[in-house]
């Protein structure tokens, strides 16, 4: 079994402004990410090694950190995503459209993953990628967390699910 948790860190893993409660159990930790202060929930880092660790998935830095997500980010909150490679905008060739649809999908292309999930609080309002979503069916899971609150732990679960259950 070979599946891909593609992720990005802005409104999925540090929300925009989090106010009150984290939904994850405890208030929202703050830490200095070497270029700009971020907030997480604690929780969600654990769960997110945990998916790293499992047996046959593979994550990648879908966002626009870039390199500095595995560099600045990992460290900053205890993720262990300092290995995960990630993808780039400049890597996603030229034309109109998401840079991230077009990363993706040459990713996709390139390492042939049985399933996908695909993080991104910007996928609710991408219809390309929505299109391209439609289109691989029950071979991804695209989740489009609320940014202020990031990704929830219904959510992660939904991931975590998907990553173990039959596609077929």
């Amino acid at each position: 079994m070979t599946r891909t948790v593609y992720i990005d860190v802005d409104g999925v893993i540090c929300p925009f402004g989090p106010e009150g409660p984290t939904g994850w159990g405890t208030g929202w930790k703050h830490s200095n990410a070497g270029l700009l202060p971020v907030a997480y929930a604690p929780e969600l880092v654990d769960a997110l090694n945990g998916i790293a660790a499992m047996a046959g998935v593979r994550c990648v830095w879908l966002t626009s950190w870039e390199e500095l997500a595995p560099q600045y980010l990992c460290p900053a909150i205890g993720l262990d995503g300092a290995r995960w490679p990630y993808l780039t905008a400049d890597g996603a060739g030229a034309g109109a459209g998401w840079w991230k649809l077009r990363a993706i999908q040459d990713d996709v292309e390139d390492t042939g993953p049985e399933a996908v999930a695909w993080i991104d609080d910007q996928l609710a309002f991408e219809a390309e990628a929505q299109s391209w979503a439609r289109l691989l069916g029950r071979r991804i899971l695209a989740l489009s967390p609320e940014p202020r609150r990031g990704i929830s732990p219904a959510e992660l679960q939904r991931v975590q699910s998907f990553l173990v259950l039959p596609l077929f």
